[in-house]
Parts: C-alpha cells; structure tokens; sequence
C-alpha cells in the first residue's frame, strides 16, 4: 500500500493543491473559475483510475488464445503452449495466488505450460512456490518449462535453482530440450545484464546461440524460445526460429486503447513479426507496481497449425 500511497500523493494530491492555489489567486472571472472547478475533477478522476488498478484490474488475468503457424513442422499441429511471465512473487502475489493462476491455465488444457522469468521474487516464498509449481506439473500433459529473468539473479538464484532441480520442472537456463514424445524442441535463453546498448547486442546474441547449441540447425524451424527480455525476439528470428517467447516489460502496466502509455522498451507488448518470424510479448500476471490500467495480467495461448 505504501506504492499506492505514493502514487496517489505524486498524481492526486499535488495536482489538487497547485489547483486550489491557483484557484485562490486568480481574480474573479466566471470563465477562469469554471474552467478550475472542470479541472479539479481530474484528481477525482486519478483517484478513481489508481483504486480501479489497484483493486480489481490487476487481479483480473485475461486469456487470450492464438494460432501460430509452424509450416516446417506439421506433425506439431495441434500442440497447445500457454504461457505466464513476471510473477513477482511478493507481496501483491502470493503462493495461494500463485496455485490459483496455474489452475487457471491448466483448466483450458494446453500441453505445456512456459514461464519466461521473473516468478521467484521473495526468498522467503520461494521454497513454497517450488513446491506449488512441481505440484501443478501434472496438470500439463508436456510439462511446464521455466526460463530465468532479471529477478531470479536479484533474489539468490542459486538458492531456488537447487530447489528447482529436485523437482520435475524442466529447467531451460542457456539450454534447451526436444519435449517427450514430440518434435518440438523448447530453448531457454539466460538473462543478459550488459549495460551499454553495443554490449547488449553482442551478448543477447550469444546467449541465444547458446541456448540453441545442442538443437540440429535442420530443427531450429521447430522450436520455440523462451527469453526474459523482449529483444531477444530479434535474435530468436535471425536464427530462423519461428517463435520466441518473452515477458519483462508488464506490457508497460499503463495503456489506453491497447496501447502503453509509457513505450520504455523496442517491443512493450503483444506480437512482433519479423519476416516469417514471431515473437510475444507477455503482459506479466503480477507487478511490482501493484496498478494496472488498460493493461490486465494475461494468460497466453499458442496451438499451433500448419
């Protein structure tokens, strides 16, 4: 509540106060006063918006179901991958929201679930939530595949990650594993935290060629990637692979008509085409920032077709 406070003091009260000072000094003039008492609806208005995303936008996970074509792979048709990203395990979302969420996905039965990143957030909930996850494994026919995000290196990530590998949740940290029984092959790609933009490039880039190494260059038409940071589409698609999957930027938390309010990165949400090739951007089914408006938590579905 402390953030929700913050922001109503940054959006609504000091707005209402510059506007009563104003007010106050202004002489007399019907049309000025009439355009100040317009004006002091807005913070009314703030109020409304930042309650509407704190109490109910948030909590409100939108599914949204998509084909996606893998032309070289028809034998995948059919084969259903929702995915979840961002989390944020904490104190905005706990382990029984957590449990709540996976039961969500699975009741649409898709045969794999993925997680691009940013789930483990609180040391203190992270052992339970490992054990919430492995539990829902047998909810996914296929299986639920996990990719690391910024947040799991910033919360001891050795810690989770030897709790994560006593459990049947398949681990895609620079790595990736052809799914039982299919021809799909899933990859995980590693978080890069270079801090220069040239640097950035050159080290997403190899991050991705290492997560793929042990695939057949032949079969890169079937796989599907799975990266924290929404750029790594770009590199997913210079390899030809037909379809990566990310998260990170919460779909920017703030939107009008679809469209965020605050573009802070290359791709904020939604569907990115590069030639052939697709990447999603996820709009996270938690926050940090514990307000959603115009941009609900979601829950992503591809099956795909020929």
């Amino acid at each position: 509540m402390l953030v929700v406070l913050f922001l109503a003091i940054l959006f609504i009260v000091v707005p209402a106060v510059v506007t009563s000072l104003i007010y106050r000094r202004i002489p007399v003039d019907k049309n000025k006063r009439r355009f100040l008492q317009g004006a002091a609806l807005y913070p009314a208005a703030m109020v409304g918006g930042v309650s509407y995303g704190y109490y109910y936008e948030r909590r409100q996970q939108v599914k949204r179901y998509y084909d996606v074509k893998f032309p070289e792979a028809p034998e995948l048709a059919g084969l259903t991958v929702a995915q979840i990203s961002d989390v944020h395990l904490g104190r905005f979302f706990s382990v029984d929201d957590l449990r709540q969420l996976l039961q969500l996905v699975a009741a649409d039965k898709p045969n794999i679930l993925a997680v691009t990143g940013d789930l483990f957030d609180n040391l203190q909930m992270n052992p339970a939530a490992v054990q919430v996850l492995d539990e829902a494994v047998d909810l996914f026919p296929k299986g639920i595949y996990f990719c690391i995000g910024n947040h799991e290196t910033y919360r001891n990530w050795g810690r989770t990650l030897a709790l994560l590998q006593k459990t049947r949740v398949h681990i895609l940290v620079g790595r990736a594993e052809k799914v039982p029984g299919t021809n799909l092959w899933l990859a995980g790609a590693e978080y890069s935290f270079a801090r220069d933009d040239e640097s950035f490039m050159a080290e997403k880039a190899a991050l991705t060629r290492k997560a793929v190494r042990d695939i057949p260059e032949d079969e890169l038409s079937h796989t599907i990637l799975l990266a924290h940071h929404p750029e790594f589409i770009d590199d997913g698609a210079a390899l030809g692979i037909p379809l990566t999957l990310t998260g990170h930027t919460h779909g920017g938390q703030l939107g009008i008509l679809g469209f965020p309010v605050i573009p802070a990165y290359k791709y904020i949400r939604g569907w990115v085409k590069i030639g052939d090739k697709l990447g999603y951007v996820h709009c996270g089914n938690g926050s940090w920032l514990p307000v959603r408006v115009g941009c609900p938590p979601e829950i992503a579905y591809f099956r795909l077709v020929n």
